[in-house]
């Protein structure tokens, strides 16, 4: 049977379009209330800009057969157990009879600043998944089947995040080839594509949209291995795989 999609496209546009109103929306509540934490953080700290998206994987998991699975999106169930370290908080968890079926982290980034906070973003994800197959090694979370692990990244489409990375010197060994003036959305590429090429993750994206985007919902991929499709056409297939289980 074949998978079906969702006609995620169009949803990824109305998610798009929530993304950037809804940080618009922070940023004014926040601002009226008198609030210091405004600006940019106001909106990051709003925590509903990906609701879109998650709603998207809802969707899939309900059109490819695992429509009885338990999808939780609330923070107080959204936990894993680590190894490094007690817990994880993931963006949205499914569980068939007590089996975990997926783990998703979205993660998004807007200017004006694209430097630290795209390391920091790599070293998350890395420690992240790392910390996450340990736990599973460990039977933190039974004797399940592989679940589907997956990232997902909204990153402005601006002057700033396509200008080539400033901090890039090594003073003691050359750097990979590959980072060599490559822009801050190329950073976001390929460390998407390194983490499904290490198995860090099951399919990882980096989605690209400026902040026009409010009014039509545009966005666009870096890279096939890294695309919105790539990604929830391992999503969709993973959870047809699981209802044909179940």
């Amino acid at each position: 049977m074949a998978l079906d999609l969702a006609d995620y496209e169009e949803k990824a546009r109305v998610a798009t379009m929530a993304f950037w109103g809804n940080r618009q929306k922070a940023m004014e509540a926040k601002i009226a209330a008198g609030t210091t934490d405004v600006g940019e953080r106001g909106a990051v700290t709003a925590g509903n800009t990906m609701d879109g998206f998650v709603a998207l994987m809802i969707e899939l998991v309900h059109a490819n057969g695992l429509g009885h699975a338990s999808i939780y999106r609330n923070r107080a169930t959204l936990t894993l157990p680590g190894f490094f370290r007690p817990t994880k908080l993931w963006d949205i968890l499914i569980m068939q009879d007590k089996r975990l079926i997926a783990a998703i982290e979205m993660k998004s980034q807007v200017g004006p600043s694209f430097g630290n906070n795209a390391n920091n973003r790599a070293e998350e994800a890395i420690g992240t998944a790392h910390d996450f197959w340990t736990a599973y090694r460990e039977g933190a979370f039974g004797n399940c089947s592989r679940p589907f692990v997956g990232w997902l990244a909204m990153v402005e489409d601006a002057e700033k995040s396509r200008r080539p990375g400033k901090r890039e010197s090594s003073q003691h060994f050359p750097i990979f080839p590959e980072f060599k003036n490559v822009s801050y959305l190329g950073r976001y590429d390929i460390l998407c594509q390194k983490l499904v090429k290490e198995n860090l993750y099951t399919a990882a994206c980096t989605l690209v949209s400026p902040r026009t985007a409010v009014k039509d919902g545009k966005f666009s991929d870096m890279s096939d291995l890294t695309s919105l499709k790539s990604f929830v056409t391992a999503f969709a297939g993973h959870i047809a795989a699981e209802a044909a289980r179940a």
